[in-house]
């Protein structure tokens, strides 16, 4: 009876994350979160699968938001060990972490991407701006006289008596993606701030203001296709009408088939998201659960390959898949915080 009770008393402690998870309770990495970085952690998975000779890790492509309730429900082998993500982890985020035990995350940033607007490339390229993708995609648009009324843009020359006269449809990620996150932010409040009405909402009210801008139409002009963005381009490749929203990576896989819009007159490319002049590009992130690294075999191992020059490097193979790397300097802080797996400070700590 006793053995028992001691036995229930070290289940109830592992799952509060009290106690070391145990050497062999698992052999394999689990990693999961964004749809934009999951090729690049599938590419570095099967690399250190084939040097580490260690069983190559699990890589699950859950969005970036999915990827967090996951990674912050707790300590133990039923939870992943790391998390991707197209966008910095919230404080809400944090708070969910900490409340489940999850006392110790390493940031790691690995470098940077672009989010596109593509079509298929038997389709005219198109130019567009911040402000007429806000008004083609927003739930709701200022009128002349500054009142918000329903999207009435059908077409895209409704938008804009320069643009074509097709209909507006646009393919794009759901909400718990970390591109749509990013989206949001930089395109739809990009654009939104274009109207100083809605601008000068931002003073009175930050909620108000972010909900007239990332508020997205809900009548066909946007479709979610899910976290698949593979889907996206097959989609555009088969309706060359449509318009799609994904990282650059994508459009450098795929560069046969689909193209990529200008916005505010600059091309979605390498270099011009590496200098910051392409408006739409953002940090890709690994986040590490530190209280896994003793008990989960490979785990150092594998962020040493990932932050490693060969990998995400200016001539990395990363690079090749369309990372676009950070600085030098970000590159040397990447590989320290990993070697020591330096704590992000999480609130209330």
């Amino acid at each position: 009876m006793r053995r028992q009770f001691e036995l229930l008393a070290a289940i109830v402690a592992l799952a509060a994350g009290l106690v070391p998870l145990g050497a062999q309770a698992r052999d394999q990495i689990r990693i999961v979160g964004s749809s934009t970085v999951y090729p690049f952690s599938t590419l570095v998975a099967e690399e250190f699968g084939r040097t580490a000779k260690q069983k190559t890790p699990i890589v699950e492509s859950t969005g970036t938001g999915g990827g967090f309730k996951l990674f912050c429900a707790g300590l133990g082998v039923d939870t992943p060990d790391l998390s991707d993500a197209s966008r910095r982890i919230t404080q809400s985020e944090m708070d969910l972490c900490a409340r489940n035990g999850v006392k110790e995350i390493t940031e790691i940033k690995i470098g940077y991407d672009g989010i596109v607007v593509a079509n298929a490339k038997s389709a005219p390229r198109q130019a567009l701006t911040l402000r007429q993708l806000f008004l083609a995609l927003a739930k709701q648009v200022p009128t002349p006289g500054g009142a918000l009324v329903a999207n009435p843009h059908k077409t895209w020359k409704d938008v804009d008596p320069a643009l074509p006269n097709v209909a507006i449809e646009v393919i794009g990620p759901p909400p718990t993606s970390g591109t749509r996150d990013a989206f949001d932010e930089l395109v739809m409040e990009g654009g939104c701030s274009t109207f100083p009405e809605i601008k000068a909402l931002k003073q009175k009210s930050e909620d108000q203001f972010k909900k007239v801008c990332q508020s997205l139409r809900e009548d066909g002009g946007y479709v979610e296709a899910g976290e698949n963005d593979n889907l996206i381009v097959q989609k555009l490749v088969a309706n060359p009408k449509a318009f799609g929203i994904f990282g650059f990576s994508y459009l450098e896989q795929n560069e046969d088939a689909i193209q990529g819009s200008t916005i505010n007159g600059v091309a979605p490319t390498f270099e011009t998201i590496a200098d910051a002049s392409y408006p739409v590009s953002r940090p890709l992130f690994v986040y590490v659960k530190n209280a896994h690294v003793k008990s989960i075999p490979g785990i150092r191992e594998f962020i040493a390959e990932y932050t490693s020059e060969k990998a995400m490097g200016k001539d990395g193979y990363l690079a090749e898949r369309g990372l676009i790397p950070s600085p030098d300097a970000d590159r040397a802080k990447a590989r320290a915080d990993a070697s020591r797996l330096t704590p992000l400070k999480l609130a209330g700590q």
